[in-house]
């Protein structure tokens, strides 16, 4: 069979080299076909991606467990020295910190937004309070405010480990944190967006204070990321061991700072001390950490029984919706395709039709049908590896000026590459394609009766 498949490829090309017109028509017929299956599966790769980038920035990469800590004196110190060292887990907490003129209301009261649409808070400062689940939310602490003043309030997360494992923040400008470098009385700080909105339109000073803190530092905005938030709110990012400098995070839960009454024991991240470490990301496979933390907070006479965990899985959250969306792109996909299908047929048939004498002679001389139906395959078959080749040209080709011109709206694409299984399916509906096209044109070819080249 190698011999007889070898000789029906290459007799399969000289005959599309013979006919080069309706080669090209057929592979016009073809090529919306294949292109829309090509577009349709890197749409779907595009839109995956797009949307585990949002939700991952939020929530974590899928698989991410986040254990909630309990409020306790020691928590942070028994965090930290247990992760000393460790891969695959990240300590944070949440914490207020103002830049800008000391003892002034800041320009943005609770690290609002400087977006007019989204700033909700009026003057007034404002303490983090979050609920048993770990929602947060802002409320304003009733004291009489300074005046207003050159200032820039941040919601801080601070952290043990590198957070972005677990939440990739896309880069925007600068560098992102140095974890491997001794802790700098001099603080580096990343913000987001929102925030660089607020420091890009005014002339801040460049002095840190820590809610809590008894003495200011000189801050060192060494990045800015896209963390998700867009322009809801203004958003900084530290190390834990060197706000530590500026504002102990070893003390007490501030639970008189502003929280709001009712709210749960321990529930309050952030306020007058600086809060402290309330969860840890872990990475799948981190089971002996977990139990390693659990025990030396228990010792430490911290309420373990309430340290909850939940397992971050967006993929399977949207992977139904996913599915649902790519199987109706694909059936529409596939209607042109047949299209593509049916342009084939045609011309193969008006082949065959011109080949008779051609194809009687072959039989004349030995020729099996069995060869004759591959002859007639191969040239269909090639006709749509063809196409496909030329269909993922034109999608790559596609997909870099779409990234290009998108980018600025969808960052997430600016990262993404052509996905190669978009290519390959191409190739395999190419090939289909071909082989229904040239099936029937095929088992007429080779029915054809020898005694027909006796009336030629």
């Amino acid at each position: 069979m190698s011999g007889k498949f070898r000789s029906s490829l290459i007799i399969g090309g000289q005959g599309i080299r013979a006919r080069k017109l309706r080669t090209l028509l057929s592979m016009m017929s073809l090529f919306l076909g294949v292109l829309a299956v090509i577009a349709v599966q890197a749409g779907g790769q595009v839109a995956e991606k797009a949307m585990l980038a949002d939700i991952e920035l939020m929530r974590g990469v899928d698989g991410t467990e986040s254990l909630y800590l309990p409020q306790h004196e020691k928590t942070t110190e028994i965090v930290r020295e247990t992760l000393q060292g460790k891969k695959g887990v990240s300590a944070h907490g949440q914490t207020q910190i103002t830049i800008g003129e000391p003892n002034t209301t800041p320009l943005n009261p609770g690290g609002s937004s400087f977006d007019p649409r989204y700033s909700s808070y009026g003057g007034g400062r404002y303490t983090t309070v979050c609920d048993a689940s770990g929602m947060c939310y802002s409320q304003p602490v009733d004291e009489k405010q300074p005046p207003k003043g050159a200032a820039i309030e941040l919601r801080t997360t601070m952290m043990v480990g590198d957070i972005r494992q677990f939440r990739p923040f896309r880069l925007v400008s600068g560098q992102w944190l140095d974890f491997d470098s001794a802790p700098s009385m001099s603080p580096q700080v990343v913000i987001n967006t929102a925030a660089a909105e607020g420091f890009k339109n005014n002339k801040i000073p460049a002095e840190l204070h820590v809610q809590g803190g008894s003495k200011n530092a000189t801050p060192r905005i060494v990045g800015v990321v896209d963390d998700g938030q867009g322009t809801y709110s203004a958003t900084a990012y530290m190390r834990a061991d060197e706000l530590q400098n500026w504002a102990p995070v070893e003390a007490k839960p501030p639970a008189a700072s502003g929280a709001a009454k009712g709210s749960m024991p321990g529930a309050v991240r952030g306020g007058g001390s600086g809060g402290g470490l309330s969860s840890v990301f872990l990475a799948p496979g981190s089971e002996g950490i977990k139990q390693t933390l659990k025990a030396r907070l228990a010792a430490a006479g911290a309420e373990v029984a309430g340290m909850n965990s939940q397992r971050a899985d967006p993929r399977k959250q949207m992977e139904s919706m996913l599915n649902v969306m790519k199987m109706i792109f694909l059936g529409m996909a596939s209607l042109v395709l047949l299209i593509g299908v049916a342009g084939i047929l045609n011309v193969g048939l008006a082949t065959v039709g011109e080949r008779v004498e051609e194809f009687a002679l072959r039989r004349a001389v030995g020729t099996s049908r069995m060869l004759l139906t591959f002859i007639v395959l191969a040239e269909t078959l090639l006709t749509g590896l063809l196409t496909a080749l030329a269909a993922i040209g034109a999608g790559v080709l596609g997909f870099e000026v779409a990234a290009m011109m998108l980018s600025g709206k969808l960052p997430a694409l600016a990262e993404m590459s052509f996905p190669w299984q978009a290519g390959i399916a191409g190739v395999i509906a190419g090939l289909v394609a071909g082989l229904l096209g040239g099936l029937i044109p095929a088992i007429r070819a080779a029915r054809i009766p020898i005694s027909t080249v006796m009336r030629a």
